[in-house]
C-alpha cells in the first residue's frame, strides 16, 4: 500500500494523513471550492478538487471520487467518518475497481447500518437488548398495541440513521400518532428512508460504546469503553476513557458482547459497539457505527495504539500483533468536540472567519483540527472546528488539564462549544460521575452558563484590582 486517497475534509482528513505520512505512504486528498485553502489539502501529497462545497456536489460524490482514485494509481481509500464512511455501495464500488477500502467490507456496512437488521443478526448470540419491537412499523395503530405491552414511556427510531434525526421520546398515548409521523418525517428527509421501529425509553440512561478491532484472520479484541453521555440533541459534546462506573467484571461482560456484535457480521477494522446502560448497571446493545469515531483519541491515550494505523494494518491484510491479554488500560482521557455553535443560544451553528485561533500546547494535551487562523467557517458541513483531548494519570487531573487547555484555547471570530465545555468538566455532577445523557437538561442552561461566565469575569477583575492596589502600594514605599 503505497498511497492512500483520503474522501473526507478536515481534521479527520489530516488525522489520516499524519499517521500514513509515518508510515511512509503517500496520500491524495480531495477537496471542494470551499476547502480550496484547508490543511488537509496543503498536507497532502497530492490533491484535487471534486465539485463545488455542497457536500452533495463534491463530498458525496462516490463514483467521482474512486474515479479520481484510479487516475492517480491510489492503493486504498480511507473515508474517515461522516459523508461515505458507511456507504455500503461505496465500499463495494471500491473493492470492485480494485481499490482497498479501509473498513469493513460492504456486508457488515449493510447489516449494521440498519439498526433492525443489527438486531437480527446479534439475536442468536444471546446479547442484551432494549424490550421493543423487531421490525419497521407505520401503522400507529399497531404501534399503540405494541406501545401499551412494552410500557410508557417509549421511543420512537429510524431505523437507517441515527445523530438523533428520526427519535423521538413518547411519553403518553396521546402523543404518540403526531410523534411517530414527525419521526417517520424525519427519517425520511435524512435518511431517504422512513422506516422507524419502537423500543422502551430508558429513563436515566448512560451512553457507553466499545471499541473492537478485528483483522481478516478471525482474530478481535475490544479496547475498553468510552463514555459518551453528556450529549446536546442526541449528539455527543463530551467523551472521556475509561468509564468511572464500570467495574472490571462488567468491562470484562461488554468487551465479550461487543466481540460477539463484531462477528456476527464477520467485522474487519475498526468498529464501535454502543450501549446503553441503565440506573441498574444493565446494558443493552443500542447499534454498531461500522467506522472510525470522532472520540477515537480517548482510546489511542489510553491503550498507547494508533487506530488509523491498526486499520491501515488491518486492510493490508496484516495480522493483529497483540491479543486480548497484551492490551491495558493506562491513565484517563477526556474529549471535547469544539463546535462553531453558540451555547448561549440553544447551541445554534456560528459561522464567521477566525480572526483569531491560537490552540492549547502542552504534555498530555492534544488538537485535532482542520482550521488555521484567517479561515471562513463554510455553512455546509459539520460545524465542528477541533477535538481537544486531554490524558493524565487519574481522572482528575485529566479534567483539571482540560480546564486549563480550554483557558488557553483562544478562538475569535465565532461562537464555539468551549464555555460550555468548561461547564460541564467544572460541574459537580460530571465531577462525581454521577451523570446521565440528561446532564443538559438537568443541569445547563444558557442563564446558567452567563452567570457562570460573569462570576468568573468579576473574580478576575477583583484579583486584578487586588494586584493593582499592591503593585501601588509598593512604589509608594520609601527606598532605602
Amino acid at each position: 500500500m503505497k498511497k492512500i486517497l483520503i474522501a473526507n475534509r478536515g481534521e479527520i482528513a489530516l488525522r489520516v494523513m499524519k499517521t500514513a505520512q509515518k508510515m511512509g505512504i503517500k496520500t491524495v486528498a480531495v477537496f471542494s471550492t470551499a476547502d480550496r485553502n484547508s490543511p488537509h489539502v496543503k498536507f497532502a501529497d497530492e490533491a484535487v478538487c471534486i465539485g463545488e462545497a455542497p457536500s452533495n456536489e463534491s463530498y458525496l460524490l462516490g463514483s467521482k471520487i474512486i474515479r479520481v482514485a484510479k487516475e492517480l494509481n491510489v492503493d486504498a481509500i480511507h473515508p474517515g467518518y461522516g459523508f461515505l464512511s458507511e456507504n455500503a455501495d461505496f465500499a463495494e464500488e471500491a473493492e470492485k475497481n480494485g481499490i482497498v477500502f479501509i473498513g469493513p467490507r460492504s456486508r457488515a456496512i449493510r447489516i449494521m447500518g440498519s439498526k433492525l437488521a443489527a438486531k437480527d443478526a446479534v439475536k442468536k448470540y444471546d446479547i442484551p437488548m432494549v424490550p421493543g419491537i423487531d421490525e419497521a412499523i407505520t401503522d400507529v395503530e399497531k404501534a399503540k398495541i405494541i406501545a401499551v405491552e412494552i410500557g410508557y414511556p417509549i421511543l420512537i427510531k429510524a431505523s437507517a440513521g441515527g445523530g438523533g434525526k428520526g427519535m423521538r421520546v413518547v411519553e403518553k398515548e396521546k402523543d404518540l400518532e403526531d410523534q411517530m409521523k414527525r419521526a417517520i418525517s424525519e427519517a425520511e428527509s435524512a435518511f431517504g428512508d422512513g422506516s422507524v421501529f419502537i423500543e422502551k425509553y430508558i429513563s436515566s440512561p448512560r451512553h457507553i460504546e466499545i471499541q473492537v478491532l478485528a483483522d481478516t484472520h478471525g482474530n478481535v479484541v475490544s479496547l475498553f469503553e468510552r463514555e459518551c453521555s453528556i450529549q446536546r440533541r442526541h449528539q455527543k459534546v463530551i467523551e472521556e476513557a475509561p468509564s468511572v462506573v464500570l467495574t472490571e467484571g462488567i468491562r470484562k461482560k461488554m468487551g465479550e458482547a461487543a466481540i460477539k456484535v463484531a462477528k456476527a457480521c464477520d467485522y474487519v477494522g475498526v468498529g464501535t459497539v454502543e450501549f446503553l446502560m441503565d440506573a441498574n448497571k444493565n446494558f443493552y446493545f443500542l447499534e454498531m457505527n461500522t467506522r472510525l469515531q470522532v472520540e477515537h483519541p480517548v482510546t489511542e491515550f489510553i491503550t498507547g495504539l494508533d487506530l488509523v494505523e491498526q486499520q491501515i494494518k488491518v486492510a493490508r491484510g496484516e495480522k493483529l500483533a497483540f491479543s486480548q491479554d497484551d492490551i491495558k488500560i493506562n491513565g484517563h482521557a477526556v474529549e471535547l468536540r469544539i463546535y462553531a455553535e453558540d451555547p448561549m443560544a440553544d447551541f445554534m451553528p456560528s459561522v464567521g472567519t477566525l480572526e483569531r485561533y491560537q490552540i492549547p500546547v502542552g504534555e498530555g494535551i492534544r488538537v485535532d483540527d482542520g482550521f488555521e487562523e484567517g479561515m471562513e467557517i463554510p455553512i455546509y458541513y459539520d460545524p465542528m472546528l477541533a477535538k481537544l483531548i486531554t490524558y493524565a494519570k487519574t481522572r482528575e487531573e485529566a479534567i483539571q488539564l482540560m480546564i486549563k487547555a480550554i483557558d488557553n484555547y483562544e478562538i475569535k471570530g465565532v461562537m464555539t462549544t468551549l464555555p460550555f465545555g468548561k461547564f460541564v468538566f467544572e460541574h459537580e455532577a460530571f465531577r462525581s460521575g454521577n451523570f446521565d445523557t440528561h446532564f443538559v437538561k438537568n443541569y445547563y442552561s444558557a442563564e446558567k452558563l452567563k452567570s457562570k461566565i460573569e462570576e468568573e469575569a468579576n473574580l478576575a477583575a477583583l484579583i486584578a484590582l487586588k494586584l493593582y492596589l499592591k503593585d501601588q502600594e509598593l512604589l509608594r514605599l520609601p527606598i532605602n
